[in-house]
């Protein structure tokens, strides 16, 4: 994900001391689990993850892999993966269970399509995924921003996939269309936990129009691959997932990811449990069974992990399908 804010060099600017969540400044502190073995990962040290490093810097771009704090972010940039976040990175909303900054964004820089396609050129991707804060000040949500960005990806990279991560565009008019039409190959938005947990844990969201958004993708084209993701270890229950689950492939979904949720600070959600890695396969091979072409689920899962290889899953998965259908 990729985003241009301060590219001024930092050691001149003087610190901002201000917390990173003031909105959730009010709220009690919650224990922090201690992490199990199984969730654990190594510092990243490697050169190749210095050089992603240097050029997401070198243009002034923001990533999800830093924003949101993933853990992943190691053996993703060691191997040229990231994930660019493109309007900035300040958030309109507040939920319970995300690292990024919530405030007033910043207006939206007009050269940065062209700024992370010229990046992701560079890096030599093959397969590019683009997220972005949500932005309910914008009267389209971004969805220019999306539409000119993939264009730009087209000219820089034509053989790089664009895999896209949106926000829900509730009430935007016309603005998923308008994105849908720009045929990104895949299409993501994550219903992020289960309908019960939307109050507490993503409050400026709806989850049936988060469903409706993923459906209404397939009906205008549905060559494109849909994608949504959740965490789990917030309080739901299993049937609940199982639930979730076949409300997605009524949506016509075709990937699903599940991961598991980490608490950024004592300020955010807590952690109701840590799902073992057995769980999450049993999850995974439900999941098949109910027709989704293809499944993450592991606690270390996250929406844009092993992006590129399972887009070429996708492909295979589907191009399967098609030939025993004949």
């Amino acid at each position: 994900m990729a985003t241009i804010i301060d590219t001024t060099h930092r050691s001149n600017v003087k610190k901002d001391v201000r917390p990173r969540h003031p909105e959730k400044e009010h709220k009690p502190d919650t224990e922090i689990l201690r992490k199990p073995d199984w969730i654990r990962v190594k510092a990243p040290v490697s050169k190749k993850y210095s050089e992603t490093k240097s050029i997401v810097a070198e243009h002034g771009l923001v990533t999800v892999c830093e924003e949101a704090g993933c853990p992943n972010i190691g053996e993703c940039w060691e191997k040229k993966h990231a994930t660019f976040m493109i309007m900035g990175d300040t958030c309109t909303r507040a939920c319970a269970f995300c690292n990024v900054k919530t405030g007033i964004p910043a207006a939206l820089d007009p050269d940065e399509p062209w700024k992370v396609a010229d990046a992701i050129s560079k890096m030599g991707l093959d397969h590019a995924v683009i997220t972005s804060v949500d932005r309910d000040d914008l009267s389209d949500g971004g969805a220019d921003h999306f539409v000119k960005l993939i264009q730009e990806i087209r000219k820089a990279a034509p053989q790089t996939t664009v895999e896209i991560l949106t926000p829900d565009f509730l009430r935007k008019q016309g603005a998923l269309e308008a994105v849908v039409e720009a045929k990104p190959d895949v299409f993501n938005h994550n219903l992020e936990t289960v309908p019960s947990k939307y109050l507490k844990i993503r409050p400026g969201a709806r989850y049936f129009h988060s469903l409706r958004l993923l459906q209404k993708v397939k009906e205008q084209d549905p060559e494109i691959f849909t994608k949504s993701g959740i965490m789990v270890g917030l309080g739901e229950t299993r049937e609940e997932i199982l639930q979730l689950m076949d409300d997605l492939r009524s949506a016509d979904v075709d990937f699903i990811t599940i991961g598991q949720y980490l608490q950024p600070t004592r300020k955010h959600a807590k952690i109701e449990r840590f799902m073992k890695p057995e769980e999450f396969k049993a999850l995974e091979t439900i999941a098949y069974s109910k027709g989704f072409l293809m499944v993450s689920a592991t606690p270390l899962t996250r929406s844009s992990h092993h992006a590129g290889d399972d887009f070429a899953r996708l492909k295979q998965n589907r191009a399967a399908n098609a030939q025993k259908s004949k």
